[in-house]
């Protein structure tokens, strides 16, 4: 038994915050008998009624409002939730104690019996944790598809456990508090700035990244993106497990094990040399999502999906919203939904995907990047930017003296300035490289408002004027 399932079966756990990988924790240690505290930064009354009432009839003692040095270092080990800084003070008096700080990816370690596909990166993940498990349902595969992204892992582990794969999304959140998670096949996509307002740099935002592997045993398998700098920067320093690397990238020159070239994405199907070749579909022929489709294709693979249910789940396959996403055609103006785009590298790809010339919605709350590395997209693809949000000053600075700036007041305005400087052979792109929370609850109402003000810009001009009515 390990020490840290021993502290779960034994011990005290303080569970940290209230959120939805928080009650899925509780819920499992629970059933490992564990005495379960919970410590909620939120006030009681902003708390859903049913959670009180649980929280009540199982007995659990729990905090509001903040969290207590008091209740943490009287714990064995304490959960942390995604996203919830390890800074804090009752975290810190609790370390000072040696009090185990963890989550959910390191407790599953122990209990998890099915094989698992972790994947990571800054952007891309969800995309390509989504795609991986449509592959292998279209092989005929029973998948578990979760971990940052929809399901927390915890819920996972309360079943009877019966899925042939898991599938998980990791942060580099999640990783930071992994200690010996393990994945059988672990993909790595790239490393651009990002969570630089929680990280005290760039490489140490990159060594989480690197964490994904740093358990891993002879037999597991790492898939890592040739073509990404900092990746291939990294892994010359990192002193990995004994996983066997596989590589993707567009130059079949390095040897790499996935390659795309013309929609086609060519994979070495043995060790004979021989190949197999996929043709994409077209929600999946254009950057980033072919270099997507090149690690979700090389992780199904290398999970037993057969080329033949690879052929049919990329037939099958959806993009994802607020990810590039065609809102409307306006005039010959084309509106695009990419509000998942929070960080420097999301916007980079963005742009680097367009052929017509871009008027850009950017900004919201800052995250700590270097705008200025986004100078030579910018310069290349934009004619305007429209900045909105906390971070507008500090963008119109970056880009002062390159592209035209216009700062809004809100995102309504913004729509609505782009429908009246945009000209047919345009494209309107929301792309904020920055996160939401300064004026919305996520990426995901701030597409929606977007799309929102897009319809209600169609409908205005779709409309004949008074006069032409007369």
């Amino acid at each position: 038994m390990s020490w840290i399932r021993e502290k779960i079966e034994t011990g005290r756990v303080v569970v940290m915050g209230l959120g939805k990988s928080g009650l899925a924790a509780a819920r499992f240690l629970l059933r490992q008998g564990a005495e379960v505290m919970v410590s909620e930064g939120a006030a009681r009354e902003t708390i859903n009624p049913e959670i009180l009432a649980w929280l009540t009839a199982k007995n659990i003692r729990s905090e509001f409002g903040g969290h207590s040095a008091k209740l943490f270092v009287s714990a064995d080990v304490i959960i942390v939730s995604p996203g919830v800084p390890l800074d804090l003070q009752a975290l810190l008096a609790a370390k000072a104690k040696k009090i185990p700080v963890i989550g959910e990816l390191a407790f599953a370690e122990d209990y998890l019996r099915t094989p698992v596909v972790a994947v990571t990166g800054t952007n891309g993940k969800t995309t390509v944790t989504t795609l991986l498990g449509e592959l292998l349902k279209a092989d005929g595969k029973k998948v578990f598809v979760g971990g940052n992204i929809g399901t927390p892992l915890a819920d996972y582990l309360v079943t009877s456990q019966d899925a042939d794969v898991v599938v998980l999304e990791v942060s580099s959140f999640q990783l930071d508090t992994a200690e010996n998670f393990r994945p059988d096949v672990g993909v790595l996509l790239n490393i651009t700035p990002d969570h630089l307002d929680r990280y005290d740099s760039f490489a140490a935002y990159g060594d989480s990244k690197f964490r994904i592997f740093a358990s891993q045993e002879r037999g597991d398998k790492m898939i890592l993106n040739h073509d990404d700098l900092e990746i291939m920067k990294h892994l010359a320093l990192f002193l990995p497990g004994a996983g066997q690397s596989f590589f993707f990238g567009r130059d079949s020159l390095n040897g790499n094990d996935a390659t795309v070239r013309n929609g086609r994405v060519t994979v070495k199907s043995g060790g004979d040399g021989s190949e197999e070749v996929h043709e994409l579909p077209v929600t999946l022929l254009n950057p980033p999502n072919d270099e997507n489709s090149m690690a979700a294709i090389l992780g199904a693979r290398l999970m037993g999906c057969s080329e033949h249910g690879i052929k049919r789940g990329l037939a099958d396959f959806s993009t994802l919203p607020h990810r590039l996403a065609l809102v409307a055609d306006i005039g010959g103006v084309s509106y695009f939904d990419d509000s998942k785009a929070t960080n420097i590298g999301a916007v980079d790809s963005a742009l680097k995907a367009m052929i017509r010339p871009v008027i850009l919605i950017a900004g919201g709350r800052d995250k700590g990047g270097d705008y200025g590395l986004l100078r030579s997209a910018v310069e290349r693809h934009v004619k305007i930017m429209l900045l909105i949000g906390e971070a507008r000053d500090k963008m119109a600075e970056s880009f002062a003296g390159l592209v035209e700036v216009e700062k809004m007041e809100s995102l309504a305005q913004a729509v609505h300035r782009a429908g009246e400087i945009a000209v047919a052979g345009d494209v309107v792109l929301l792309s904020p490289a920055c996160a939401s929370f300064d004026q919305f609850a996520s990426y995901v109402e701030r597409g929606m408002v977007f799309q929102e003000e897009v319809y209600r810009l169609k409908k205005k001009i779709s409309q004949p004027s008074l006069r032409q009515v007369a």
